[in-house]
């Protein structure tokens, strides 16, 4: 019987060849996400602006576009969650892959950047605990 941690509220378990084949699928993702942020950042001072005139019927050309973008985020987001991916930080683009390993859960972890999974932490010591894997036990 696996053990999980006390808080934890996992849907998927992931072996380390399902957490491989979706990473095209969240470098997609966490790209958009990034391009989303670059429109909020761009946009900030001028929506900013215009929030403080709100009550005088203010408006801005930017409005339209950071709503789109908080949308977009918003969606890509949600489609990683859907996956069973969690996300720890969207500007290292780093996430785990709850994953059964001598009984226990741990977290098999990626950031954007990196070809393949090759890391792994325990649930409650996060990125700076990471461990390599050691490559006779995927599964």
């Amino acid at each position: 019987m696996a053990h999980r941690e006390e808080g934890q509220n996992l849907e998927k378990i992931f072996t380390l060849s399902e957490a491989n084949r979706l990473l095209p699928q969240l470098e997609e993702h966490l790209a958009a996400v990034k391009r989303g942020k670059a429109v909020l950042l761009r946009t900030k001072g001028e929506v900013k602006k215009a929030s403080s005139k709100a009550q005088f019927g203010g408006g801005s050309y930017a409005g339209p576009h950071y709503l789109m973008a908080l949308e977009l985020i918003s969606e890509h987001l949600q489609e990683i969650q859907e996956l069973g991916v969690l996300v720890k930080d969207l500007d290292t683009g780093l996430c785990d892959f709850p994953h059964m390993m001598d009984g226990r859960i741990v977290y098999l972890c990626w950031k954007l950047g990196e070809t393949e999974v090759q890391w792994w932490h325990g649930v409650n010591s996060g990125y700076s605990g990471r461990q390599p894997l050691e490559r006779e036990k995927e599964s």
